[in-house]
C-alpha cells in the first residue's frame, strides 16, 4: 500500500443496526477496489472484517474492524463497527475517530434501534452523515418507505437521494444518479441511459438535489434564485459542502445491494466526494483541567496528537493498539510519549490492518489510522504526543455496565492469571469492568449484555484463563427498625489464667452508618475493655447478623458490664461485645435493605403498555413518562434484584428495540415476605 497524505485520506465509520449488511457491504467494496478476488459470505465464514473465530461462529460483528481501501488515488479507511447494542463502546470509539458516519439501513426493516443509537452518537460528535439503504434485492424492500421513516424519525435533518433504485426486490438491478441522470447497473462502474419510466422520478430528485446544493453556499443560492438552475459542477460542489458540514444537517442517500454487488461503485465515489477529509476536523483536548480544541486545518506540521481507540489482545501477536492521528505524523521506529502515563513508547512495527492482515507502513500522515504492536503501557483512550505531555485528547463518555456475572477461576493456574487478564481486557474495552465486591465476597465482571460478557470470557479463555460463572448476589444491607438490650458474659476457665468479660448494651437505629457510644457509670468497664468491646462489635458489621450482609445505620450504647481483676482480657471483651450485639440486633426488628436503581427505558411508543406491566411485576415505581419523537421514555425506581437480567427480557419484549440505563439511587427497606424468602435462601446456601 502506498503512502497517502492528508487530503487523499477519508475515514468513514460504517454503522447501523445488526444485520443491516455492513460487513457484506465491506466485502463488495473490497472486491470492487481489487483488494480481494471474490466477495466473502457470512455463511461461508470467509469475511475479511469478521475474521475472529467467535464472529464466524455467531455470524455477528463483535468488534470494530479496520479495512483500508484504495480508490481514485484516495485511501478510504473504513471502520466496520458492530451493530449489536452490547458493543456500544466499539461503536462510539469508531465514530469518535472517523470524519464521516455512514449509516447502513436494511431496506425491509427500516429504522431500528441500532440506527437510532448510531445516529445519536454521530450527533454527539458533530459528525456529517451519509445514509445507505441496503438489501434492496430482498422481498418487501421499499426505498420510499424507509426514506419516509428517516424523515419522520430525524426531522431536523434534510435527506437528499443521490441514487434512486432501478427496480426493487428480485427486480433490483441498478441505481439511477440524480445528478447525472444516468443509470448504473450492477456494481455501477459504467453509465447507461436511463429507462424512460424513471425520468419523472429522477427529475424530481434532481431538483431536490439542486436546492440542497444551493442552500449550502450563498453564491450558489443567489444564482439559483436568479437563474433557477445550477450546472452539474456547481451542484456537485454545493452538495459536497452540504454533506461535509454537520451544521447544515444535509444527508446524501444512496442505495445498494451488497450481496448482489449493486450500486457499490457509486458509493465508493461518494466516499471520496462527500465524506469529509481529515484536514477539516477539529479535536477536543484537555489541558490543565480545561478543555479546548486543536482547530482545523490539521497537518503534518502541527504537534503530534494521536488517539488510541481500540486495543486487541492476541495470544500469538500480543497487544495491538489501533490509533487515529489527528495532527502530526508517526513513523516506524519513532519514539512517542503516552500523555496519559507520561511514559515513552517505541513504535517498532508500524502497520495498517485489513481485517486480520497486517500491512507494514513506514509513515502515517495527519488524519490516517494505523496500528502498532507490543507497546508496554498503553490502553484504549490514551493519547500520543511527540513532546511534553501537557494535553490529552478527550475520551468519549461511555454508558455504565448493565449486566454482570460472578466469576471464579476454574483451577489453581487460572487463579493467578485471572486478575491480570481481566484487567487487560477491561483496559481494552471502556464498557467492561471487573471488581471485587466486598459485600458479597464475589468477583464481578460487568458489561453491556450477556453476549458482551460471553465474548469477553471466550477471549479470556483464548488468553489461557478459564473461569466459572454464577449469578451475582445482590449487595443487600442489614439494619434495625426498633431497639433492644442484651447482656452477654464470656467466661472461660481452662486451668491457669481464665477469660472473663460481661457487656450490657443497647442497639437502636441511627442516621450514621455506625455509631458507638458508652454510658457506663462508675467504671464498671475500663476504657481499655470498652475499646475491646467496640472492636468485637465492629468485627460483626461486615459479615452481618441475620443473612450475612453488612450492617449499617446502627447505634450501639454500652451502658454496663463487669470485668475481673485477673481474668479480664482483650479477647474476652471482644467476644462479649460481639455476642451481645448479635443478640440485641436480632431483638431490634432487623430488616434487609435492598439497592434501588434509577432506571430509564427508551422504547417505541406502542410498547408502553407491556413495559409498564412488566415494571409492576418487578416492584418498580414509575416516576415519569415522556415522548421524544416516536419514542417513549419511562423513568422508574426498581430494586436491583429485579434488574439483574433485565437486558435479556427487554430485548425479548421489544424485539431488540428497547434500550435502558441504570444508576444506583439509594437503599430501601425490603418487603417482609421477600425478606423471609431471601434469608431462607441464604440459610439454605450456607447449609
Amino acid at each position: 500500500m502506498k503512502e497517502y497524505t492528508s487530503d487523499n485520506i477519508r475515514n468513514v465509520a460504517l454503522v447501523g443496526h445488526q444485520s443491516s449488511g455492513k460487513t457484506s457491504l465491506v466485502e463488495a467494496l473490497l472486491y470492487n477496489t481489487g483488494a480481494t478476488t471474490r466477495i466473502g459470505n457470512i455463511s461461508e465464514k470467509n469475511m475479511v472484517s469478521d475474521w475472529d473465530d467467535e464472529e464466524k461462529d455467531r455470524g455477528l460483528s463483535l468488534s470494530t474492524s479496520l479495512v483500508p481501501l484504495e480508490f481514485m488515488d484516495t485511501k478510504i479507511n473504513v471502520l466496520d463497527a458492530p451493530g449489536f447494542t452490547d458493543f456500544q463502546g466499539e461503536l462510539k470509539n469508531a465514530i469518535r475517530v472517523a470524519d464521516s458516519v455512514v449509516v447502513v439501513i436494511d431496506a425491509v426493516s427500516g429504522v431500528e434501534v441500532g440506527t437510532e443509537l448510531a445516529w445519536e452518537y454521530a450527533r454527539v460528535f458533530q459528525q456529517p452523515i451519509i445514509v445507505v439503504i441496503n438489501k434492496m434485492d430482498r422481498e418487501n424492500a421499499n426505498f420510499e418507505e424507509v426514506l419516509d421513516q428517516l424523515r419522520t424519525q430525524f426531522d431536523d435533518y434534510k435527506f437528499v437521494p443521490i441514487m434512486l433504485p432501478i427496480g426493487q426486490e428480485s427486480e433490483f438491478k441498478g441505481v439511477a444518479n440524480a445528478l447525472t441522470q444516468k443509470a448504473y447497473y450492477e456494481a455501477g462502474g459504467d453509465r447507461s441511459d436511463l429507462p424512460e419510466d424513471y425520468a419523472d422520478a429522477l427529475e424530481e430528485a434532481h431538483l431536490e438535489l439542486m436546492e440542497a446544493a444551493a442552500e449550502a453556499d450563498d453564491d450558489l443560492l443567489q444564482k439559483y434564485f436568479d437563474e433557477e438552475t445550477l450546472s452539474p459542477e456547481e451542484i456537485r460542489d454545493g452538495m459536497r459542502k452540504a454533506s461535509r458540514s454537520h451544521l447544515l444537517k444535509t444527508v446524501p442517500v444512496f442505495v445498494t445491494s451488497a450481496t448482489q454487488n449493486i450500486g457499490t461503485i457509486p458509493l465508493l465515489e461518494a466516499f471520496v466526494a462527500y465524506a469529509s477529509p481529515p484536514t477539516v476536523r477539529r479535536v477536543r483536548i484537555q489541558r490543565n483541567e480545561e478543555t479546548e480544541y486543536i482547530q482545523a486545518p490539521q497537518s503534518n506540521d502541527k504537534p503530534l496528537a494521536a488517539y488510541v481507540f481500540k486495543t486487541l489482545n492476541d495470544k500469538f501477536v500480543g497487544t495491538l493498539n489501533y490509533f487515529r492521528i489527528f495532527s502530526g505524523t508517526i513513523t516506524s521506529d519513532s519514539r512517542n510519549i503516552n500523555a496519559n502515563s507520561g511514559e515513552e513508547e517505541r513504535f517498532n512495527s508500524l502497520f495498517t490492518m485489513r481485517g486480520k492482515e497486517q500491512i507494514s507502513v513506514k509513515k502515517l500522515h495527519a488524519g490516517d489510522i494505523g496500528v502498532v504492536a507490543k507497546l508496554t503501557n498503553t490502553k484504549t483512550g490514551d493519547t500520543f504526543v511527540d513532546k511534553d505531555p501537557d494535553f490529552t485528547i478527550v475520551q468519549p463518555s461511555f454508558p455504565a455496565p448493565l449486566y454482570m456475572v460472578a466469576v471464579s477461576p476454574k483451577g489453581q493456574a487460572d487463579s493467578a492469571k485471572m486478575g491480570p487478564t481481566l484487567s487487560n481486557l477491561c483496559d481494552a474495552d471502556p464498557t467492561l469492568r471487573w471488581r471485587q465486591d466486598e459485600d458479597t465476597k464475589q468477583t464481578l465482571l460487568e458489561g453491556m449484555g450477556q453476549i458482551h460478557i460471553d465474548v469477553t470470557l471466550k477471549r479470556a479463555e483464548s488468553l489461557g484463563v478459564s473461569v466459572d460463572t454464577a449469578m451475582p448476589k445482590v449487595p443487600y444491607r442489614e439494619t434495625v427498625t426498633g431497639g433492644a438490650e442484651a447482656t452477654y458474659t464470656h467466661k472461660k476457665q481452662t486451668g491457669g489464667a481464665g477469660q472473663y468479660g460481661r457487656v450490657d448494651l443497647r442497639v437502636s437505629s441511627s442516621e450514621e452508618d455506625f455509631e458507638f457510644v458508652s454510658s457506663v457509670f462508675g467504671g464498671a468497664i475500663s476504657q481499655q475493655f470498652l475499646s475491646s468491646a467496640e472492636k468485637g462489635i465492629r468485627a460483626v458489621l461486615p459479615e452481618g447478623v441475620i443473612a450475612g450482609y453488612p450492617v449499617e445505620k446502627v447505634k450501639v450504647d454500652v451502658f454496663d458490664g463487669k470485668e475481673h481483676p485477673v481474668d479480664s482480657k482483650d479477647i474476652a471483651f471482644q467476644i462479649a461485645g460481639r455476642e451481645a450485639f448479635r443478640e440485641a440486633f436480632r431483638k431490634s426488628k432487623p430488616v434487609l435493605l435492598e439497592p434501588i436503581m434509577d432506571v430509564e427505558i427508551t422504547i417505541p411508543e406502542a410498547m408502553m403498555g407491556d413495559i409498564m406491566s412488566d415494571l409492576n411485576t418487578r416492584r418498580g415505581r414509575v416516576q415519569g413518562m415522556d415522548t421524544i419523537g416516536i419514542k417513549s421514555v419511562v423513568t422508574a425506581e426498581v430494586p436491583l434484584a429485579e434488574m439483574l437480567r433485565y437486558g435479556n427480557d427487554l430485548r425479548s419484549m421489544t424485539g431488540g428495540r428497547g434500550l435502558y440505563t441504570m444508576e444506583f439511587n439509594r437503599y430501601d427497606k425490603m418487603p417482609s415476605h421477600i425478606q423471609e424468602q431471601t434469608i431462607a435462601e441464604m440459610e439454605k446456601e450456607e447449609a
